[in-house]
């Protein structure tokens, strides 16, 4: 029987707080090869000049929810077997990994392909992309735990790619988060093991992806979503990242070091090894167009 695939173009841009979040959306979902699945967009409040307001410990909290309704309404309006998600900021995954488990009775496996783990709020920093897996899991914010019917379980995730700042990384993070007044936090280390997420960095990976099959096998996985978030790769290899940022890198957190190739070379096991429902790619940022944009944008004879 053909299963039914729709895409959603979902170009959020709250959840990071970076309204170039919406145009690396855009891009993505034209970059992608054309075929007969139907390209849906989620409705996605545009960004008005206006700072997003600090609802109760988030940024933009009332227009996060708003859209993460919508996208579950289109999403139940259609019931897909499967969806693949371009994003905006990761927090867009949470409406089709929610649904995907709930399809397949509470049973899917989601490998989370990330330099971070989106699990937990950093004290200080106020962005909801920093907590989708969370959310997912049944913890993060419980305004948007509650959105989750069925929790995905644990020993169904997997972390691949997971960033370990390097010394100097380390140095730079922590003289960066006492300049915006913020404690570095442990708390997704501690959620990691108390729920006993498994998870393997990107050297880890590159000798082989053993952990990853045995765990796929020994969790019975039938059915798996992919997320990938563009900067587990490195940002001196690619560049449209929000690391690779040529005015101001951003110093917050550990950039990713996993290479394109070894990239493709893991969805593609991934997906002979079981059955890929779900995939969403998030945090596209395309420096060299957004700022080709500007550009264009400041040229008298366009705007005339």
């Amino acid at each position: 029987m053909t299963k039914k695939t729709i895409r959603l173009l979902m170009p959020q841009w709250q959840g990071g707080n970076n309204p170039n979040y919406s145009f690396g959306a855009e891009l993505l979902a034209w970059l992608a090869p054309d075929n007969d699945q139907p390209l849906i967009h989620v409705p996605v409040q545009t960004f008005d000049g206006i700072p997003l307001q600090n609802e109760n410990g988030m940024n933009g909290r009332k227009q996060l929810l708003e859209q993460l309704e919508a996208a579950q309404h289109i999403i139940d309006a259609h019931k897909p077997d499967r969806i693949v998600m371009f994003g905006g900021d990761c927090l867009v995954e949470q409406a089709p990994f929610a649904y995907l488990n709930e399809r397949y009775g509470g049973k899917l496996g989601l490998i989370w392909i990330d330099a971070h783990s989106d699990l937990v709020r950093y004290v200080g920093y106020d962005n909801g992309h920093t907590l989708p897996l969370g959310n997912l899991l049944g913890e993060g914010d419980e305004e948007f735990a509650k959105h989750v019917k069925i929790p995905l379980k644990p020993e169904n995730v997997f972390i691949a790619g997971l960033a370990a700042p390097t010394e100097e990384e380390t140095k730079v993070i922590s003289e960066a988060f006492q300049t915006l007044g913020i404690a570095p936090a442990e708390q997704d280390t501690e959620m990691i093991q108390r729920l006993g997420i498994k998870t393997a960095g990107t050297k880890e990976l590159t000798n082989s992806t053993a952990s990853i099959k045995e765990w796929i096998k020994e969790s019975g996985i039938k059915h798996l979503a992919i997320h990938l978030d563009l900067d587990v790769l490195d940002p001196k290899a690619f560049r449209s990242l929000l690391f690779a940022n040529p005015e101001a890198p951003y110093n917050y957190s550990p950039a990713g070091t996993m290479q394109m190739p070894q990239l493709l070379h893991l969805i593609k096991e991934l997906s002979e090894e079981t059955d890929v429902v779900g995939l969403g790619i998030t945090e596209h940022m395309p420096w060299d167009s957004i700022n080709l944009k500007n550009l264009l944008g400041e040229i008298p004879i366009l705007n005339k």
